[in-house]
């Protein structure tokens, strides 16, 4: 493990944009298949640590005080993209020989907890079957998490490390975002193209509806009048009015785009959307839902999260092993950084917590 005052690793392909030295954060990258997070200085723009966590660590999350950074880990096997059906839907196979469960290790399933001054795991909670992806409630005291493999969401108590509810969903659910209000907390399930909305009192999912081929994540404008999710199958991003939880319209993006995540910049003026295959992020105004940019960064991007002040975006290349950092003033991308095997996940942490 790099240690903050240790030698740290960074790959500069680019020349980096002025203004680095001012940040004042850290970016948080799961690596999915080295089992660890690289943690990435936003004003150096290199690697100062990397932690060792757990069996394939993908989702992940910051506490609301910054003090904390918690990672979804699972000893479910990396597979294959899976078969699809004629409608983008992957067409299930549980029971076969080729069941991921049969060579699961489900010791390893659960939420790594990380001491950020530290950068040290110090615990992990359980948090149900293959967890992937999950969000936080807005006062940081519990947990939602998505288990792909029993159509579920759970959510847990961080403070007493408690499954609290578990509440039935669609088949391979993905996606978790909790709504700026914290009211609600949204699922989007990957097999079939349905969305849940669960209300964070009575947790029990309040509504229902379906959008096109493998729904991958969710984010929403600032007020929460409107969400976005991808549907990775058909190219597309639905709009969603988060009142009468229906798609109002359906934003068709450049040919070979395979939409994964979702993210609208701090002031909601903008859409951000990785493409996977196709190596780029498309920038969508948030308002007119026109495309307005496209911007190449590096093979297969999946996780995207954007400075505090705007300023930059940070993409996962699952391939070449490095971070994509963009400047959003003129939409290129302006250097990579080494990261872990296989980064998938990332998030901002504040320096200085």
């Amino acid at each position: 493990m790099f240690s903050r005052n240790g030698m740290a690793l960074a790959l500069i392909v680019l020349s980096p944009a002025p203004g680095y030295a001012a940040a004042g954060y850290q970016v948080f990258v799961t690596n999915e298949k080295s089992g660890d997070v690289t943690v990435i200085d936003g004003g150096e723009n290199k690697v100062i640590a990397t932690i060792p966590v757990g069996k394939r660590p993908r989702g992940i999350h910051v506490s609301p005080d910054g003090k904390t950074v918690y990672v979804a880990v699972s000893g479910t096997p990396v597979g294959g993209p899976p078969e699809l059906d004629a409608k983008g839907n992957p067409i299930l196979k549980k029971n076969t020989d080729d069941d991921d469960d049969a060579n699961a290790d489900k010791s390893a399933d659960g939420i790594a907890v990380v001491d950020v001054a530290a950068d040290t795991l110090i615990r992990k909670i359980a948090a149900g079957s293959d967890p992937e992806e999950f969000a936080l409630s807005k006062d940081g005291t519990r947990i939602y998490i998505s288990n792909e493999d029993t159509k579920s969401a759970t959510v847990i108590d961080i403070a007493a490390q408690k499954l609290e509810h578990i509440i039935p969903v669609g088949q391979e659910p993905e996606g978790v975002t909790t709504t700026p209000n914290g009211k609600f907390f949204y699922v989007t399930c990957e097999a079939g193209g349905d969305v849940f909305a669960v209300d964070t009192t009575s947790f029990t999912a309040v509504a229902h509806f379906k959008v096109e081929g493998r729904p991958r994540s969710i984010d929403f404008l600032p007020d929460g009048s409107i969400g976005f999710v991808p549907s990775e199958s058909v190219g597309q991003v639905n709009v969603i009015d988060t009142a009468q939880n229906k798609v109002l319209k359906t934003l068709t993006l450049p040919t070979g785009s395979r939409p994964m995540r979702v993210r609208v910049a701090p002031d909601g003026k903008k859409l951000y959307v990785s493409n996977g295959r196709a190596g780029t992020i498309s920038v969508i105004d948030s308002h007119s839902y026109e495309l307005v940019d496209t911007i190449k960064v590096g093979p297969r991007p999946w996780g995207l999260v954007i400075s505090p002040d705007g300023r930059y975006l940070y993409a996962a290349n699952g391939p070449s092993n490095d971070v994509s950092v963009v400047d959003l003033a003129s939409n290129k991308e302006v250097t990579r950084i080494k990261a872990g095997t296989s980064p998938w996940g990332l998030v901002i942490v504040p320096k200085g917590k």
